[in-house]
Order: structure tokens, then C-alpha cells, then sequence
């Protein structure tokens, strides 16, 4: 089901295109060619900017370039993550230690060279240049290289005035462009089968070497054990939080509504216009009470959200935003009640952010739940440029869907569009 928010109107969901084998042939291509053309630059850049970088520490110049250089190879190993995610089905974790807000140089280059996440991508970019791009490129080759049979017989053998190789063919007239328009057939039916493997065999390759290795299961544990303190300490400033305003909200109304009723009382048989002005007084008091205490309910655990799930709870959400929001819903069950909670707030704070901060007029909210895993994308068609630093709204996201061992990616190049990828692990009842 779809909701845009601005009219009002509901649609059905438009189906997927259907998979074929020559769009899944083209689409490796495609890939193929993308991953070899646009990353190898990208990869040698990164390799011999952190050699000359952290070569240059001895002599204090590293220490300052380090940081940006180390922040452009993790942003290049985040969008690598991306890709291998949307491309390929290949979840890559993300799990850099977290570096104080108020680091100096000196401790920010050297907690970054401390971090065995830095030198799995350090080890990767000269892997993802080689046989990274070797891959790459046979995806495309693969697909491409049969067609050149079939131009071949159709006359392109005439350009040569020699005898024209494909392949293992000796090309020279008419019948022999048939036998490579021949082999070009066979290389077509194997291209099917072979281009989508060895684009899987890319992105399986740089999960192996950038997601993985013998400190991994350490690594996990320690981010785990981070976020569930982070977990604990918002727990403790939501509850000194609830208490605060309980205590000069709804429980200052209520001991004046008391004293009010004491007064009233006395002034029954005394005053009693002015016993009913008191009594209307009590009686908005009471009315101010309710809704502070249904406004701190809803901060805590949203009524729509417990009765109704997480679908509605974020199509109420949208409602109350100012731009046009798009909601799209394929939840065939519900989540467990934590789990609902903490995928809530997270799209609350992303639409937040996406509408101080991006100067969208626009958002569209996919949530659905597919091979175990919730899945919610927050797409706007703002200014793009937002990043997981430390201190933002989404460093929060990630740490609440830490707690549940989820993961946060973010697509925001300059100039738009941004799309925040949330995925937590959980079973559907």
C-alpha cells in the first residue's frame, strides 16, 4: 500500500519488474563495467594516498592528512558496501571504533591507525584493484564479446584484408564468419551463466577481504557491547527525561488543580460565583494535565504504534510533516514490540533530519521485511551531503539500531538525492 500525505490519495503498490535472463545479463554488464571504470581510479587513489600519508607521520605532516585521507577511504569502503548490498545481496558489516568529538589530531590519526577496521580496508584496496577489477570487467566481457561474432559474420570480417582472429576462428570469408557467429552463440548461451557469476564473485571477493577476518568476531563483540551501553545510558536520560516532565509538567498542574479544589470548597456557601470561576479553572487545569500526559505517553511508546504496528505508525508520522511524504508498507506480520519501538523513533529522527536540514519537498518511506530482515529506506530529494558523524542525529540512529544488532547506511552525495538504508535482523509473528 502506498500513502502520500499531501493529498491524501492511496495507491497499490506497483509490482517489481519481472527478472529475465537478458535483463540479468545486461544488468551484470552494466555493473560490470561501472565497478571496473568508475572504482579501480577510486581504489589506486586510496592506496597511494594512505601510503604517502601515513609515510609522512614520522615527520608530524601526516598527522594532519592522515584523518581526511583515512575518512575518504572509509567513505569509499562505505559505498562499496552500498553497492555489494543493493548489487549484489552481500551485507558487508560496518564497524569503526568511534573516535571522541573533541579528538586532537594527534589522537584522531593515531585511534584511526589503531583500528583493525582501517587496515582490513587498506588490504582490500589493493585486492579491489586487481582482482576486484579483473571481475569487474570479465562481467561485462563475458556479455559483450559473443556479440562481436555475429557482427563479424554480418560483414564486418570485409574490413580486413588479413585473416581476422575471434577467439580460436581464423576469419577470412563469409563461412568462417559463420563459424565465429557460431561460436559467438555458444559464448552468448555460457555468458548467461558466467557474467552474473563473476559479478558475484566481485562482490563475494570484497566481502571476504573488507567485511571479514580473525579479529571479526572480537570487533563484533566490542561494538555490541558499546551499543548496549550507549543502550543503557539513553535509558537512564529518557527516564531523568519522563521524571522532569512529569514533575513540572502534569504534576505541577495537578497540585494547583488540589489547592484549587480546597478553595472552592471553602467558597461554596461564601463566594459561590467565585466558586464557579475556580471550578472552571480546575476543570482546564485538568483538560492541560491530560494532554501533557498523553504528549509524554506518545514520546514514550506512540498508542498508534502498540494497537496498530509500524506500518500505520509511520504513515501517522508522515501525516504530520510538513512536505509530501510517500509511505510504501509490505510488512506481512509484526515485529516484537522493542524491535517496532526502535525502527520507529530511528524513520522519526531520519524524517527530522531530512526536514531541517535537507530542504527536500519530498520524501518517500519503504518499509518492508524481507530474508529475516526489516528493512526501511528514507529517501529525500533534498540537497544531499549528510553524513554518520559523531554528535548527528544519525550517529543516534546507529547506536538505537545497534542495540538490536541492526546496521545504518547512508547515500547522500552533493547535490542529492539522500537515501538512509535501516536494517534490523528480526522474525515477523
Amino acid at each position: 500500500m502506498s500513502i502520500e500525505t499531501k493529498s491524501g490519495t492511496r495507491r497499490t503498490r506497483t509490482p517489481e519488474r519481472v527478472r529475465t535472463p537478458v535483463r540479468d545479463l545486461a544488468l551484470s554488464a552494466l555493473r560490470g563495467l561501472a565497478l571496473a571504470f568508475v572504482s579501480l581510479p577510486g581504489a589506486v587513489l586510496c592506496f597511494c594516498l594512505t601510503l604517502v600519508s601515513v609515510a609522512l607521520v614520522p615527520i608530524g605532516v601526516g598527522i594532519v592528512t592522515t584523518p581526511w585521507v583515512l575518512t575518504g577511504v572509509r567513505m569509499f569502503a562505505d559505498w562499496r558496501r552500498l553497492l555489494a548490498a543493493e548489487w549484489g545481496g552481500v551485507r558487508i558489516p560496518r564497524a569503526y571504533r568511534p573516535l571522541p568529538e573533541d579528538a586532537n589530531p594527534w589522537a584522531r590519526t593515531f585511534g584511526m591507525l589503531r583500528d583493525p577496521a582501517t587496515w582490513r580496508d587498506f588490504r582490500w584496496l589493493p585486492v579491489d584493484m586487481t582482482a576486484g577489477f579483473v571481475t569487474a570487467l570479465l562481467a561485462f566481457v563475458l556479455a559483450v564479446y559473443p556479440l562481436e561474432g555475429f557482427v563479424i559474420a554480418a560483414g564486418l570480417w570485409r574490413a580486413w584484408d588479413d585473416t581476422y582472429w575471434y577467439g580460436f576462428v581464423p576469419v577470412s570469408d563469409q563461412i568462417t564468419g559463420v563459424y565465429a557467429a557460431a561460436l559467438g552463440a555458444v559464448l552468448l548461451v555460457a555468458a548467461f551463466r558466467l557474467s552474473p557469476l563473476m559479478l558475484a564473485a566481485h562482490f563475494r571477493l570484497t566481502g571476504a577481504v573488507l567485511g571479514s577476518g580473525q579479529t571479526e568476531l572480537a570487533e563484533r563483540v566490542r561494538v555490541l557491547t558499546e551499543t548496549r551501553r550507549d543502550a543503557v545510558d539513553t535509558s537512564a536520560a529518557e527516564l531523568r527525561r519522563i521524571e522532569r516532565d512529569l514533575h513540572d509538567g502534569a504534576q505541577a498542574r495537578l497540585v494547583a488543580m488540589g489547592m484549587d479544589l480546597g478553595t472552592i470548597e471553602a467558597l461554596m456557601e461564601k463566594d459561590p460565583a467565585k466558586a464557579r470561576e475556580l471550578l472552571a479553572q480546575a476543570r482546564r487545569s485538568s483538560a492541560d494535565a491530560l494532554t501533557e500526559l498523553r504528549e509524554l505517553v506518545r514520546g514514550i511508546h506512540p498508542p498508534v504504534l502498540a494497537e496498530r504496528g509500524l506500518g500505520d505508525a509511520v504513515r501517522a508520522l508522515a501525516l504530520r510533516l510538513p512536505v509530501t511524504v510517500e509511505v510504501e508498507v509490505d510488512l506481512p506480520g509484526r515485529a516484537e514490540a522493542p524491535v517496532e519501538s526502535a525502527a520507529y523513533f530511528a524513520v522519526s529522527e531520519v524524517l527530522t533530519n531530512a526536514v531541517k536540514h535537507s530542504g527536500a519537498d519530498r520524501i518517500w518511506v519503504d518499509v518492508h521485511h524481507d530474508a529475516g530482515l526489516l528493512r526501511v529506506s528514507v529517501t529525500d530529494n533534498g540537497k544531499g551531503g549528510a553524513v554518520i558523524g559523531a554528535g548527528s542525529g544519525l550517529a543516534g540512529v546507529e547506536r538505537r539500531l545497534g542495540t538490536f544488532d541492526g546496521v545504518l547506511a547512508v547515500s547522500s552525495p552533493a547535490g542529492g538525492p539522500t537515501m538512509v538504508t535501516m536494517e534490523i535482523p528480526c522474525a515477523l509473528s
